[in-house]
């Protein structure tokens, strides 16, 4: 679409009295009304919102009742405010064991579930075994666009392939301390890290299973977080092969487990790790057998995207749409924590619902109403794998090239107000241009993501658009935090991260202060305003892996802007 509609989104509306009605339609987010609604979201009643529970029958009947109180309409075209996601829920015996037996002789190595290993199948079997040899892939990356594979055309069939989470941190040949930018993005993470590619990775080359070696750091989290969101029952989309084209293992491993296997096998794990990071990287048998049989109890569910709109003012525009996401879902009950098996997600994500409503109330409080349709989005099982905003991107209400962007929240800034507002994969699209332009009305500046390594922009529902095209914004927060020292904020969000994330520890806490959450949905509101109103679509930038997607499927329709 070129620079001239870029200054065009930027400009729209900046001033006049759109522009004031909208102003004004940013004090309808109130932050008593936030809090009120985190605390019953996070309540013990709720029973942590899993799918497919009691916990979800309260948070669609509680959705539902906020969408009729603010007059939003139905967001299904047949009429209801729900879209049913047709899901798997499989719950594997936790008495299963992981055995590793050399081949060459000596003493197996039997690895503990929960503390040591966990695995899951998303075949939809009662029971699957794998009995298999080992093969250390290194990170198990195959990116043609780097000149990388790291399996140089070794058939892995049938094989355990352990795999070193995140993607490979390649030198940079001129200063081997530092990483090489043009290689995965350097410190950055890409799609290439994720946990979720190589599972899918895996199953296209048809290995036995899929064993990924946990890091506290690189992963952004503890074990802990891997081992409680492993404690109970998994949710997968229903597919028509009940899960056959998946591997029949996908498991973690604590790093002192892997350097135990690698010695059973013979090997130096740290000399592997570091030749992994090469792209002559070969790979590895480690001279072992797997053993692994995973009982299941199984139940298939509909769980709920719940959905509801504004419908656009303008005729010729307001068959587009803005959407706004949220999931709604946590873990419900599971592993007990300090006396308490409830997880609330009280942070993330009932904050980030909360949020959503208040950008629905003032939607309805601007006048006139927005030129294009606004879709208020709450997906579910986004903590299994971001599965409702995948089902909702492969089975859209509304065309996605009718889409003009997706804006997500997950978890809001409960610490008060902060001077900066980051945004996740800042320089991804055009929205980002909007978001600072938009902030600089609070006097506030826009920067990237402290902690590029980890990967955010792949970790929470609007990655499910993004894949799909669909310009999408993910924003988390500010860590400048006024009246605290410098630091401060960087240091709350990796205490919550060790003490609360994915814990039932994650709860309303005398600390919280929600001034600064009311600031960024006022941007975030504003942001998605400008966009409804605008004659232009968002765009991704130039090197974005989903411009061209967006580009073909833009280009395959005829448009009626």
């Amino acid at each position: 679409m070129g620079c001239a509609c870029v200054s065009l989104l930027v400009a729209v509306e900046a001033t006049g009295p759109r522009a004031a009605s909208a102003k004004s339609a940013w004090g309808e987010i109130n932050k008593e009304r936030l809090l009120e609604n985190i605390r019953i979201l996070s309540s013990d009643e709720f029973e942590g919102r899993a799918p497919g529970t009691k916990g979800e029958e309260l948070t669609m009947g509680f959705l539902e009742a906020q969408f009729e109180k603010l007059g939003l309409k139905p967001g299904n075209p047949d009429g209801t405010f729900f879209q049913k996601v047709p899901m798997v829920g499989i719950t594997a015996d936790p008495g299963m064991q992981l055995v590793f037996t050399p081949s060459g002789g000596g003493n197996p190595l039997t690895l503990k579930y929960g503390d040591e290993f966990v695995a899951e199948t998303k075949r939809v079997q009662t029971q699957v075994n794998m009995d298999a040899e080992v093969v250390f892939v290194g990170y198990g990356v195959v990116a043609p666009e780097y000149h990388w594979d790291d399996y140089k055309g070794v058939d892995v069939k049938g094989k355990l392939l352990v795999m070193l989470i995140n993607d490979p941190p390649v030198a940079d040949p001129r200063d081997p301390a530092k990483f090489d930018e043009k290689m995965f993005k350097g410190k950055a993470m890409t799609y290439y890290g994720r946990w979720t590619y190589k599972y899918e990775i895996a199953a296209e080359k048809h290995a036995a299973g899929c064993l990924i070696v946990h890091e506290t750091g690189p992963a952004g989290y503890p074990w802990e977080v891997v081992k409680g969101g492993h404690s109970g029952e998994e949710f997968s989309l229903a597919t028509p092969d009940q899960g056959a084209s998946r591997s029949a293992a996908e498991a973690w491993i604590t790093l002192e487990k892997a350097r135990a296997l690698f010695a059973a096998a013979g090997k130096d794990f740290d000399a592997l790790k570091k030749s992994a990071a090469q792209r002559n990287f070969q790979p590895v048998p480690l001279a072992v057998r797997a053993a692994l049989t995973i009982k299941n109890t199984i139940r298939t569910t509909d769980s709920n995207n719940a959905v509801a709109k504004i419908e656009g003012s303008d005729p010729k525009l307001r068959n587009q749409y803005v959407i706004y996401s949220a999931h709604w879902d946590h873990f419900g009950i599971g592993e007990e924590v300090n006396g308490d098996k409830i997880y609330h997600g009280a942070a993330d994500n009932a904050s980030g619902v909360a949020g959503l409503l208040e950008v629905a109330a003032a939607f309805k409080k601007a006048k006139p109403a927005p030129h294009r349709s606004i879709l208020f989005l709450f997906v579910t099982a986004e903590e299994q794998g971001l599965l409702g905003s995948e089902y909702y991107a492969e089975h859209p209400l509304y065309p996605l090239e009718k889409t003009a962007a997706n804006i997500n929240i997950d978890k809001l800034n409960v610490l008060g107000r902060t001077k900066d507002l980051v945004v996740v994969g800042l320089g991804m699209s055009t929205l980002d241009d909007l978001v600072k332009v938009v902030a600089a009305q609070q006097s506030r500046v826009v920067t990237p993501d402290a902690e590029p390594e980890k990967g955010f922009y792949y970790r929470s529902d609007h990655f499910n658009f993004a894949k799909q095209g669909v310009p999408a914004l993910h924003t988390d927060g500010g860590i400048d935090f006024i009246g605290k020292p410098a630091g401060w904020g960087l240091e709350m969000r990796d205490k919550w991260t060790t003490e609360d994330y994915h814990k039932p520890s994650d709860q309303i806490n005398p600390y919280w202060d929600l001034a600064g959450a009311v600031q960024d949905l006022q941007i975030l509101f504003e942001v998605g305003n400008r966009v409804a109103n605008s004659h232009a679509y968002p765009t991704w930038k130039p090197g974005s892996e989903f411009k061209a997607k967006r580009d073909a499927m833009l280009s395959a329709v005829t448009s009626d802007r």
